[in-house]
């Protein structure tokens, strides 16, 4: 897989971001990305050569290791990066799109210089605050469920060592066994932190986000607010004299 195009596109992404979004991306490459590449693939391996069943039933082992391992821990994390970081294209769509008006203000007889603009820095706010946390809340939405179907297709987070199946071909119940069952715990178990470190921030950036559009919030100035309060005063104040005098 080309991460690398993965990182171009939300490197572009990251400079229109929040600090806080700045700090989901560098744990999402660091702790995610390049352990994924550099050491999971080396601590997994070929586990379905490395998953022993003691039978010589032809078919057995592989039905076995299907049933409990129906996608390999490594494919799995990789679709969730990939689903993950996918809202984030929307939010480079958008900031293209802005792009693409300003320069057809070229065609209009105004001057602009294409380079300026391909550095210029977007604030979030209008549509691009909309776009923006639309894409953080459905970050947040596939972290969640990712965790869950990770806890629900190998029943919890550990890696068992032994593991009993019965399932045709196999002729009887066979004990199967799974190599490194301890290192391959730990491994998932950082994976999910980070992962869970990831969904805080982004829920961090999103609460951010609406505290500030709350603030920008237009408001009533306070001379008309003062002048309205005065009005309903009067007003009640001279139906009260209109009830007691007449």
């Amino acid at each position: 897989m080309d991460w690398g195009t993965l990182q171009k596109v939300l490197g572009g992404v990251n400079k229109h971001s929040t600090s806080i979004g700045k700090i989901w991306l560098t744990v999402l490459f660091i702790f995610r990305v390049m352990i994924l590449v550099v050491a999971a693939e080396r601590v997994w391996g070929d586990e379905q050569n490395d998953f022993v069943c003691n039978t010589l039933q032809p078919g057995c082992k592989n039905v076995c290791y299907d049933h409990f391992f129906p996608i390999s821990h490594i494919r799995l994390w990789a679709l969730q990066l990939i689903f993950v970081s996918t809202p984030a294209l929307l939010v480079a769509m958008h900031i293209a799109h802005r792009r693409h008006e300003k320069k057809r203000q070229l065609t209009n007889g105004k001057k602009v210089d294409i380079e300026e603009l391909n550095r210029q820095k977007f604030h979030i706010q209008g549509p691009l605050w909309w776009t923006y946390t639309c894409s953080i809340f459905f970050r947040i939405i596939f972290e969640a469920v990712f965790m869950y179907v990770f806890y629900v297709m190998y029943d919890g987070y550990q890696m068992p060592r032994l593991l009993k199946c019965s399932t045709s071909p196999c002729p009887n119940t066979v004990d199967c066994f799974v190599s490194r069952p301890t290192e391959k715990t730990m491994f998932t178990i950082f994976m999910l932190s980070v992962s869970g470190i990831c969904m805080l921030l982004n829920v961090a950036e999103m609460c951010y986000l609406v505290i500030k559009f709350c603030m920008k919030a237009p408001r009533k100035p306070t001379k008309q607010l003062a002048e309205l309060y005065n009005a309903m005063i009067f007003d009640l104040c001279h139906n009260i004299l209109q009830y007691f005098l007449f």
